[in-house]
């Protein structure tokens, strides 16, 4: 196992029934962080984290950051790392909530939080009172890659194509993808070849099913999406990748990257281990080291190959250093969609 340094705007509601379900999934979703609240604050004592543990995802059950908490669950309990392990589903606000909600117990080393460069942009898009500074980071543990892709009839047939038509008529080219990682991707891509991104026309899809939908129904011309969610379309010949979204060429993953194809484009979605702030050294050093026996149990090399995580393991000041630049470069795509 190697460790590695760190190298839209929703439409207003209207009317009264729309404001009445604006009000109403509001009001859920804090109630469903309450009650999720109150699960955790239960369970977590501030007792010895080898003996219990509660790991929070921040969203609901069945997405990435749940994979990530449900992977870890099965190899501690199956190694023996941890012996009570739960699980909590805190969805809300990007993550925000539950952000908001581990960050209050201070102290307690028995609650992890799944997090990455999502809850990182949720945090910067919404303004948290909650931060990343109140918490502690223990380690990235896996990234996953964008691909950019369009139907397989599409007339785009490499990513010039496809970028060469965008810049000729920006908003005759629709983009989707499924969440606010991949609009952020493809802001990315904006800002490599010369564009402004507040010109795309992006359609926000809840889940990258949906994105895929859009795109072979027609809504959509092209979609910015994790690998994981499109490799099954892209073996079956419905859709066309363009680019991976990645540093260097991935290992397995025969699609061109976009910095060969010349665009600087290498935002990616990592996942992140962390815990409630006031911990002292000692503590973060327990808990991390919880984390990289968790990373070394077969059951999470099986989870690796399921959801195609490639490893990356960050940890201490590296870690610290890396969420700093990252939250910057976030707060710079933002800038560049006029939030």
């Amino acid at each position: 196992m190697t460790e590695q340094s760190a190298p839209a705007t929703p439409a207003r509601p209207r009317g009264r029934r729309a404001v009445a379900r604006a009000v109403g999934a509001a009001v859920a979703a804090v109630s469903i962080g309450v009650a999720a609240f109150g699960s955790i604050t239960s369970a977590a004592a501030g007792g010895d984290p080898t003996t219990s543990v509660t790991i929070v995802a921040p969203a609901a059950a069945g997405g990435g950051w749940d994979g990530v908490a449900r992977s870890m669950q099965q190899a501690q309990r199956a190694n023996g790392i941890v012996n009570s392990v739960q699980v909590v589903n805190m969805p809300g606000a990007g993550g925000t909530i539950a952000l908001g909600n581990v960050a209050r117990l201070e102290g307690q080393t028995d609650t992890l939080l799944v997090g990455g460069t999502g809850l990182l942009a949720a945090e910067v898009q919404f303004g948290s009172a909650v931060t990343h500074d109140d918490i502690t980071p223990l380690a990235v543990t896996v990234e996953e890659y964008d691909v950019i892709v369009v139907p397989a009839d599409s007339p785009y047939e490499t990513l010039d194509d496809l970028v060469d038509a965008w810049r000729e008529r920006p908003g005759s080219v629709p983009w989707t993808g499924g969440g606010s990682f991949d609009q952020l991707v493809v802001t990315d891509l904006a800002v490599s070849a010369g564009l402004d991104p507040a010109d795309t026309n992006y359609i926000p899809s809840d889940g990258g099913g949906e994105a895929i939908q859009a795109l072979l129904n027609g809504t959509a011309a092209a979609a910015s999406g994790g690998y994981p969610d499109n490799i099954d379309q892209i073996e079956t010949g419905r859709l066309r990748a363009l680019a991976l979204v990645a540093q260097q060429p991935v290992e397995g993953i025969d699609i061109p990257t976009a910095v060969d194809q010349g665009y600087d484009v290498t935002l990616t979605n990592w996942r992140m281990i962390a815990a409630p702030g006031g911990l002292d050294s000692a503590e973060r050093t327990q808990l991390t080291g919880i984390v990289r026996d968790t990373l070394r149990t077969p059951e999470w090399r099986d989870a690796m190959d399921r959801y195609h995580w490639t490893e990356r393991i960050i940890t201490g000041r590296e870690l610290d250093a890396f969420i700093d630049e990252e939250r910057e470069r976030i707060q710079g795509l933002y800038e560049e969609l006029g939030r």
